[in-house]
């Protein structure tokens, strides 16, 4: 039965991105969710709604400053997203003068902190490594895929396939990405990243977000790549990551993979009843 557009409540949300990785923001803390996998969708089409590279949703936590969902554009859930968690931190750290927040997600409780000069650091947690935590179909190397290109494997909250490749403004993303979202080796697809290794501390990196597609940014997947890079021996554990979108730093430091750049926010609007699905 569909709702009389009248007696739909009024929905506020916020657009935010980091580098062009973009977010539509539904703060529910004090409120119900109203964020089902239709209105993932229908918010997500670019068209004929918002449009975004996640959704993500702010509920209250008893134990951290927030728990954080996120949602792709095909109405799946994320287990983790670094640019929209430093979007979140810095608007309630604007919010509330703070300079430190612990926010929870499916993947991990995570330490948000201001760097200064309006950047926010985000720790995405300790890499996942164990082929039935990523997942993976089945015990193989996840230094080095038996698939081709032999490609590295992590999770950091969610799936990671890591290419090296010597170009990546010459690589077919959009048809990797495509490919290999959807190997049988990933039974819960996977994000697809295609890095050039420019110096130990500087990559070059194009990605490929599982439910969404092509991305400017994406803060995981710039993590997994850094990560998959330094068990190559390609790399620090340190580095300059240069997305489509602009330049993020990361650190994959003993307690996990920090990481820096900035954020903006574009508007704040109201949903209109007909959008509700």
């Amino acid at each position: 039965m569909t709702t009389p557009a009248a007696s739909v409540p009024p929905l506020r949300f916020l657009k935010m991105h980091g580098l062009g990785n973009d977010f539509v923001i539904i703060d529910a803390r004090g409120a119900h969710d109203p964020v089902t996998p239709a209105l993932a969708r229908a918010l997500g089409d670019r068209h004929i709604g918002v449009g975004f590279d996640q959704l993500a949703v702010i509920h209250d936590d008893a134990e951290a400053d927030a728990r954080l969902t996120f949602w792709n554009t095909d109405g799946s859930l994320s287990g983790a997203c670094g640019n929209a968690t430093r979007c979140i931190a810095r608007l309630m750290m604007d919010q509330s003068g703070a300079t430190r927040l612990a926010l929870r997600t499916d993947f991990d409780t995570l330490l948000a902190e201001d760097a200064g000069n309006r950047l926010t650091r985000v720790n995405m947690g300790r890499p996942v490594f164990d082929w039935r935590r990523i997942p993976l179909a089945r015990d193989v190397d996840t230094v080095n895929l038996p698939l081709p290109g032999a490609p590295g494997a992590l999770s950091m909250g969610n799936p990671h396939c890591v290419f090296i490749t010597e170009d990546a403004e010459a690589a077919d993303i959009a048809a990797q990405g495509a490919r290999f979202e959807h190997d049988p080796l990933y039974p819960e697809r996977t994000n697809v990243e295609m890095v050039q290794v420019l110096a130990p501390d500087r990559l070059r990196l194009r990605i490929w977000e599982r439910g969404v597609g092509i991305t400017l940014a994406s803060g995981s997947c710039a993590c997994a790549a850094l990560v998959a890079c330094h068990r190559k021996g390609l790399s620090g554990r340190k580095a300059e990551i240069i997305v489509d979108g602009g330049t993020l730093h990361g650190e994959w430091r003993e307690d996990g993979v920090w990481l820096t750049g900035p954020t903006a926010t574009v508007f704040e609007a109201t949903l209109s009843p007909e959008m509700w699905p």
